[in-house]
């Protein structure tokens, strides 16, 4: 939301939740997991960008897998809000982080290359969790909190939030 929180962590901060939830948070891929497992829910991603343009994604189901199985990302669903799918590489995917490498990249850690951590593949269309850039930025490719299918690489937007809730039984 505004840079204050440095989201470049290990894997048991992001395991274990961080930040403040009124401002800039993690909830903690454990707690998420427990919410995701026992119910159906779905996900919106809200993006505005420095002119104050707001897009978003919504996925009608999303879960995580235990940690066992490396809390894999599953989503399905997509509803464009007018931001793209940039998260549909990620789908499958389990979490990455400097420390605990476990995306598809053969050619390296895509935690590590793209000063993030996130459900990475063969390293990412969107990077919410990498470093806030404060807009458009023409020397550094792909590590900010970037929506590829919205802004593409060079524009770390003013906000990412990833909003979760049940789906109602009808």
């Amino acid at each position: 939301m505004d840079g204050t929180v440095n989201f470049y962590r290990p894997w048991e901060h992001y395991k274990k939740g961080f930040g403040n939830k009124y401002g800039e948070y993690w909830l903690g891929l454990e707690h998420i997991y427990q919410l995701t497992h026992k119910k159906k829910y779905e996900l919106k991603v809200d993006l505005q960008d420095f002119a104050g343009v707001s897009v978003y994604a919504r996925y009608s189901s999303f879960s995580i897998d235990s940690e066992a199985d490396g809390y894999k990302l599953h989503i399905s669903g997509f509803t464009n809000g007018g931001a793209g799918d940039s998260l549909a590489t990620h789908n499958g995917q389990k979490f990455s982080t400097f420390d605990k490498d476990q995306d598809s990249y053969a050619g390296g850690n895509c935690a590590k290359s793209y000063l993030g951590a996130f459900w990475y593949g063969q390293c990412h269309h969107a990077n919410p969790n990498g470093i806030y850039l404060w807009g458009k930025d023409g020397t550094h490719y792909a590590i900010g909190n970037v929506w590829y299918h919205w802004k593409a690489y060079d524009y770390g937007l003013k906000y990412i939030t990833m909003k979760i809730r049940p789906v109602s039984v009808a």
